[in-house]
């Protein structure tokens, strides 16, 4: 009997490290096999002299705008579609190529930004699991709708008020003195709505799903860290369904973001934990507001 309880125990001692490293082996696999993809089908791309090129002024530009993104979304867990975009294009990227860009160098980016937060110890791995799979379903739904059927911009200026809405709970939650912490109901239907608006809105999943929770009054460090480890599934899913129907566009664009967010993302994730949670809360509040005012700019 002695002796099937350490076999058991020993069963137990071995699995938890496996668990852990899954959480890192499935982006790496990810990211690689999907790098694998791209470098085959568009290798006649990737040739020495338009190597050499791309690496001027222009690149840059991208790559500086791939780190104050991935900075932004790493620390406040959100804004990373909104701010890159709104940068490409006010630097004179079309949309179509911006759009493309900011999709596909999101799965490399939210990537190791998970990896990252996992590495510091930023993730509520059950919060996770309840944002997953309804934001994957959502985020596929919202990119072949968006793909085929409906314009994103129509349904734009009413996710930007919720946004502004959801910015002031936050900012008067950071002022006061004690927050009460609400149990967060509904989650999948959260998840869901937040994967999808992020296809069909060029971003969203953080505004809406982190202030959400946020504004309940969980806890920055964990709930930045798991929103953030559950988009890598989320872009990587809207990434995939917008590469089959739209094909890639921008190549520069795509290395300078990715080159940029990648080196920032473990910089964020480190940064999560040495900021205070009332300054970070008025923080993200300021963010969505200002995002959003932007939105709607455009759109009156």
């Amino acid at each position: 009997m002695e002796k099937e309880l350490k076999i058991n125990s020993v069963d137990v001692k071995s699995d938890t490290p496996l668990k852990e490293k899954l959480w890192v082996i499935i982006p790496v696999v990810l990211l690689v096999g999907l790098l694998t993809v791209l470098v085959y089908n568009h290798h006649t791309e990737f040739s020495w002299n338009n190597f050499v090129s791309g690496f001027n002024q222009e690149f840059l530009v991208f790559f500086f705008i791939g780190v104050f993104a991935q900075l932004v979304d790493g620390t406040l867990g959100m804004g990373y579609g909104a701010t890159s975009t709104s940068f490409l294009l006010a630097y004179g990227v079309p949309p179509v190529v911006s759009s493309t860009g900011v999709h596909v160098a999101e799965m490399f980016t939210t990537g190791v930004s998970a990896i990252s937060h996992h590495r510091f110890g930023n993730i509520n791995k059950k919060l996770v699991k309840h944002l997953l799979i309804p934001g994957v379903l959502g985020s596929i739904t919202g990119a072949y709708l968006l793909s085929d059927i409906i314009n994103g911009d129509v349904i734009k200026p009413f996710i930007a008020v919720y946004m502004i809405v959801l910015a002031i709970i936050i900012i008067r939650k950071a002022l006061k003195k004690t927050i009460i912490k609400k149990k967060t109901k509904k989650l999948g239907i959260l998840a869901g709505f937040g994967g999808f608006m992020d296809s069909v809105g060029g971003g969203g999943w953080g505004p809406i799903v982190t202030s959400t929770l946020l504004g309940r009054g969980r806890n920055p460090r964990y709930t930045i860290g798991s929103v953030n480890a559950a988009e890598f599934a989320v872009s990587f899913a809207s990434g995939i369904t917008f590469m089959l129907f739209g094909g890639i566009h921008g190549w520069q664009v795509i290395i300078g973001l990715i080159t940029g967010g990648v080196i920032a993302a473990p910089l964020g994730a480190y940064l999560v934990n040495k900021i205070k949670r009332k300054p970070m809360m008025i923080a993200v509040g300021i963010l969505i507001i200002l995002l959003s005012l932007k939105t709607l700019s455009k759109l009156l």
